[in-house]
């Protein structure tokens, strides 16, 4: 297959290719920006008092909102302050939803880096860099994150209703059943061959771990009436996603907000994918101790 060279193309100063062609590629594909898939809520959302949101994306599974500001060139001050604005517009206009602020441009200088870092970790913010590529007669865009949204807390950090304490009969009776929480004693099984100390903590929303008392959740379970989910907690990742694809496991989207990998198993899975299992929980180990 011959090779072509791109050809990078200034959007800036190019004559057609305008914002509006970049918000139209976006809206009829959101997913070519890399954050899931999203899909588009509104475009130029009347902000009151001040201007136009781009773009409104959402996660049809977590209901997420990604408020999506765009800059053809180099961002600037205005262009920082306008994304953190609407993002707080919209949070408080739309409360019982969880949002992010997403800045894009064709050039984030390490000077405006710095400073949307400082933002990160009190707000919810996502960094990507925009190229336009001409291949032959083709025109593409490609999306690079330069600055991802700041890593929560682990899961057993968190102190509100998710972890409060209940017990095996709460999960075998009103959740799952018998046979699926007995699913979370097989993986428990795979767990401890890197820790023989670990145990089941059973919480309102999960089963997780715990060490000497302590939560402990590199891996955690949500058993089902029909099938567990295996939470793994690990940074998403082409090799990890190439090793579960390859051990066919019935693999849940990604949670980017929790870095949670989570595989759907029925009856007999845990056995079947032991081998596997064991080798992803071993990243996750790995994972939760660095």
């Amino acid at each position: 297959m011959p090779y072509i060279k791109p050809e990078r193309i200034l959007l800036k100063a190019h004559p057609e290719y305008t914002e509006k062609w970049v918000q139209d590629r976006i809206a009829e594909d959101p997913l070519i920006l890399g954050l899931g898939e999203l899909v588009l809520r509104d475009r130029e959302r009347i902000q009151p008092r001040a201007g136009r949101l781009d773009l409104l994306l959402q996660d049809p599974d977590t209901k997420r909102r990604y408020e999506v500001e765009l800059q053809l060139g180099a961002t600037d001050e205005a262009h920082i302050i306008r994304t953190i604005e609407y993002w707080d517009i919209e949070r408080k206009r739309y409360p019982q939803y969880d949002h992010c602020a997403v800045i894009i441009a064709e050039d984030i200088t390490s000077r405006f880096l710095n400073i949307v870092a400082l933002f990160n970790g009190t707000i919810p913010l996502i960094a990507l860099q925009m190229q336009a590529l001409k291949v032959g007669e083709h025109t593409t865009l490609v999306f690079t994150t330069v600055m991802d949204e700041l890593t929560r807390g682990m899961v057993d950090e968190d102190e509100d209703a998710e972890a409060a304490p209940t017990d095996r009969a709460y999960w075998e009776q009103k959740v799952g059943t018998k046979e699926t929480v007995a699913m979370a004693d097989q993986a428990l099984e795979i767990a401890r061959t890197f820790d023989p100390t670990l145990e089941l903590k059973y919480n309102k929303f999960y089963i997780g771990l715990a060490r000497n008392g302590q939560p402990f959740n590199f891996v955690s379970f949500r058993p089902k009436k029909g099938h567990m989910t295996l939470e793994l907690k690990l940074k998403q990742s082409d090799e990890i996603d190439a090793k579960i694809d390859g051990a066919g496991l019935d693999t849940l989207e990604y949670s980017k907000h929790w870095s949670l990998y989570r595989i759907r198993l029925g009856k007999g899975d845990i056995k079947k994918h032991a081998e596997a299992i064991q080798e992803l929980m071993g990243f996750a180990y790995e994972y939760r101790n660095s």
